[in-house]
């Protein structure tokens, strides 16, 4: 066992209580959520918070390698600023962009 390791108990219908320091570490709350998962002989618990529906799309990994794209541009300073639609539409357009 890890030196750091805190030993639980496992009580009736097998709920276990997570030491105070493991909640903290992790930033788990009453109420949260926890995916189990079996690694091996491995328990895995991983904190997991809800998201609606209509926001799904962002969680995906094709949204979120496009927004590591785009972080990645600004941070790099690939921006370009117009004065207006028209003028972003004619750079567009004229394959300048």
């Amino acid at each position: 066992m890890a030196d750091d390791a805190v030993v639980t108990k496992v009580t009736r219908n097998g709920q276990i209580t997570l030491p105070v320091a493991v909640r903290r570490a992790a930033g788990i709350k009453e109420g949260d959520l926890v995916a189990v998962t079996l690694e091996g002989e491995v328990i895995v618990l991983t904190p997991k918070r809800l998201v609606d529906k209509s926001q799904a799309y962002f969680y995906t990994e094709a949204w979120q390698l496009g927004e590591r794209e785009a972080n990645r541009d600004i941070a790099e300073g690939h921006l370009s600023e117009y004065a207006d639609v028209e003028a972003l539409i004619r750079t567009l357009e004229a394959g300048e962009a």
